[in-house]
């Protein structure tokens, strides 16, 4: 599973990292490790990502099967 939709939904969004960090308490380094595939985001930092975002944590994955 590659977290890859991230970016997209900021744009969707009109939100920067700055953004999410501020709506999540995440910081912006590790908002942008996950952007980049740098980082394996936590199912707790999932959650609330897409509760900030107003979507579903499976919208923020591409799942491969």
């Amino acid at each position: 599973m590659n977290i890859l939709h991230l970016p997209m939904l900021l744009k969707k969004r009109k939100w920067t990292q700055v953004d999410l960090e501020a709506a999540t308490g995440i910081h912006r380094n590790q908002l942008s490790e996950y952007s980049n595939n740098k980082r394996t985001m936590s199912l707790k930092n999932a959650r609330i990502i897409a509760n900030a975002l107003k979507c579903h944590i499976d919208d923020l994955y591409d799942w491969k099967v």
